[in-house]
């Protein structure tokens, strides 16, 4: 379910819109926030003890670069998962830009101290549903780091698929409602 606008009370409230699901609010980050966030700030939101995650900054930031050069589309970027139950932020996921060729990559990362909640799964869920529900994705690649096994089961529960990947440092994923992805052959 998306809002029309970010209602969470923490930060972007001119973010484009806020995804719910069971236990999460994922509320899109808006471009001054994530250089905020980028810079070593909060991005206006409180965050769980340990957070945010370093990967959280460095998603922040290639959104506040992509704004900066004119690149930045709205729902493309990044969001942050804000815990229903207390209003903490607990984690971020979001695009590394808007889809090109209908492709379009997602990353994520939960505060430590928040993991093993099934927000990830949560996230991924929502995120990835609306991302092709729209009419410029229908595919959705992840990578992750081959010791990465709680991602790994977040991107298969979700329906991700193992695909090859260029790149032999990471696990290639695909998820695409519209045909099977070619088998990674490991």
């Amino acid at each position: 379910m998306t809002d029309a606008m970010n209602d969470s009370g923490h930060g972007s409230l001119d973010a484009p819109f806020a995804l719910r699901t069971p236990d999460l609010r994922l509320v899109a980050l808006a471009p001054a926030a994530a250089l905020d966030l980028s810079s070593g700030g909060t991005g206006g939101f409180t965050w769980i003890e340990g957070g945010p995650e370093e990967g959280t900054r460095i998603g922040a930031g290639l959104m506040a670069k992509a704004a900066a050069e004119g690149a930045y589309v709205p729902g493309w970027g990044t969001y942050i998962l804000v815990r229903e139950s207390d209003g903490l932020a607990v984690g971020a996921m979001g695009f590394h830009g808007a889809p090109a060729e209908g492709r379009a990559e997602i990353g994520y990362d939960v505060v430590t101290t928040a993991r093993r909640n099934g927000y990830a799964t949560q996230a991924l869920r929502a995120l990835t549903t609306w991302a092709l529900s729209t009419p410029q994705a229908d595919t959705i690649t992840a990578r992750t780091d081959p010791t990465n096994e709680p991602s790994q089961r977040a991107l298969e529960r979700v329906g991700f698929r193992r695909v090859a990947s260029e790149d032999p440092a990471w696990l290639a994923y695909e998820l695409s409602p519209f045909g099977t992805p070619s088998p990674c052959g490991a």
